[in-house]
């Protein structure tokens, strides 16, 4: 690697760093700027006694001054201890890595469908350009990337609930012992309808970018001189077209991994689906505290890991990106 290109990274590296620092301490200060604590709450049952509020305030922590309660949360953080639930009084890391298990499998087939058949469709519809095919894929894309999740989530519970499960993870009533074989083909089914809406969404998403990418570059003198020298229409968009316009694609898709793990709320919400989204949604009904602080953490730390690999991505595709 070039010293350019090792201080372009560097430098990323140490921005990043910058962003996570700047990102934990907010995810310190929100919870503690907002009316009333845990402790309020939890000494609001009938019959609790200022002592009782002490020490709950000693049990959370929230008895020291803001800078003493920071210099702990960083201190916890380093040692890997994001706290205890309030709601199920596990570890919160427990927590957090049954919902991420959960969450990953339905998620990561939905957007690699979404951004497959995205990039592929809006490709061939820059190529294809004033056709009946561009103008389809370009108003079903729209119409796809500002369609609610969860209004599109329900409207597919609604078409398909007499054909696939529309709740959960997996049958309640499954037999006990069954085969791993069975589980699986469970699970899958499950995730049919949440996946394909997170694929849908991120898929009207995908047309739009690309074909305003590959458009950007069909008029490029390289993709004029590739066509002229003969070159097969699919070699000219594949090699030609869609590689040179991958820089803002590859962006997308960083953001989109990032969307993966943080953007599911809604969707995991309406299906049930015990993921990451659906465990914040608890934690807010419940107030749980610690929880959301841990899983805005981990999203936050993920959408910035992304986003740097991301950038180093670009800087191996564009040698633009470095000077």
């Amino acid at each position: 690697m070039s010293s350019s290109r090792s201080q372009y990274v560097a430098t990323r590296a140490v921005q990043s760093f910058g962003t996570v620092l700047v990102a934990l301490t907010a995810n310190f200060l929100i919870f503690r700027l907002l009316p009333g604590n845990a402790a309020d709450d939890f000494a609001r049952v009938p019959g609790a006694t200022p002592e009782l509020q002490d020490a709950l305030r000693d049990q959370f922590g929230l008895d020291g001054s803001l800078w003493t309660q920071y210099v702990a949360y960083i201190k916890q953080l380093l040692h890997g201890n994001l706290g205890t639930s309030f709601y199920s009084r596990q570890p919160v890391t427990h927590d957090l890595a049954v919902a991420i298990g959960n969450s990953l499998p339905m998620v990561l087939a939905g957007t690699l469908i979404g951004i497959g058949l995205g990039v592929a469709v809006g490709a061939v519809a820059a190529w294809r350009r004033g056709t009946g095919f561009e103008r389809g894929a370009t108003a079903g894309g729209l119409v796809l990337y500002a369609m609610p999740a969860q209004f599109l989530g329900l409207l597919l519970m609604i078409l398909f609930h007499n054909v696939l499960p529309i709740a959960g993870m997996q049958d309640e009533f499954a037999p006990a012992g069954q085969s791993t074989l069975a589980h699986l083909h469970d699970v899958g089914r499950h995730m049919i309808l949440p996946a394909t809406t997170l694929g849908l969404i991120i898929f009207g998403n995908y047309v739009v970018l690309t074909r305003a990418a590959v458009l950007d570059t069909l008029g490029q003198e390289y993709v004029l001189a590739a066509r002229a020298r003969g070159f097969s229409d699919a070699y000219v968009l594949r090699e030609h077209a869609l590689r040179n316009a991958a820089l803002p694609i590859v962006h997308m898709v960083a953001l989109s991994l990032g969307f993966m793990v943080a953007g599911s709320i809604l969707i995991e919400t309406v299906f049930s689906w015990p993921g990451i989204g659906h465990a914040v949604f608890q934690a807010v009904l419940a107030r749980d505290y610690p929880m959301l602080q841990g899983a805005f953490l981990t999203l936050s730390v993920a959408v910035i890991g992304l986003n740097f690999c991301a950038d180093v991505i670009s800087m191996h595709l564009d040698r633009r990106v470095v000077g």
